[in-house]
């Protein structure tokens, strides 16, 4: 039986903010850098091995990735797949935004400019079965979005739990096929 370890990103300011990150490239914070190595050196400690990570070619995925990669000599590498899904007009609004809300509950909806909950869905379920034929363990190192989805290929979820659903920054989350 084959597994995949999902880890979101560490802290932006905009996750303290309680803003939607999105696809806007926003920096991790001293504490999100820290996060992300303390993180590497829980794979460590937890004796999880794998044979590659692969990130969001956002820059908070991508740092936090770089850093795990460093601390446990998991090779890493950039998968665009894994770029958080595009809120159009929402980004860099407030996350419980009621308007927000409402939008994010229309899986079609594109967010004005954005990229529809059904065409991330695509993507992410794409790179799921690519990861689920090949030999290999990951680690994904992506974002609150993109671990909605993740969950949701390997669980039923009503849109409630979907939209509810979330894991913490430098989280680690284990998947078995």
């Amino acid at each position: 039986m084959g597994h995949l370890y999902f880890v979101r990103h560490g802290q932006t300011i905009w996750n303290v903010e309680n803003k939607i990150c999105g696809a806007t490239d926003i920096a991790l914070t001293e504490l999100g850098h820290e996060q992300a190595v303390k993180t590497g050196e829980a794979i460590l400690a937890k004796g999880i091995t794998a044979d590659e990570i692969l990130y969001s070619p956002l820059m908070r995925a991508k740092d936090t990735a770089l850093h795990i990669s460093e601390v446990t000599g998991i090779p890493a590498r950039e998968e665009m797949r894994l770029k958080e899904q595009n809120f159009g007009k929402y980004e860099s609004t407030a996350r419980d935004g009621a308007e927000f809300q409402l939008a994010k509950a229309e899986f079609i909806n594109s967010y004005s400019g954005g990229e529809s909950m059904l065409r991330l869905a695509q993507r992410i379920y794409n790179l799921l079965d690519d990861v689920k034929n090949s030999d290999e363990t990951y680690i994904l190192v992506a974002h609150n979005g993109i671990a909605r989805v993740v969950n949701s290929y390997f669980f039923d979820m009503s849109n409630e739990e979907y939209a509810a659903f979330g894991v913490k920054n430098c989280e680690i989350v284990e998947y078995k096929w």
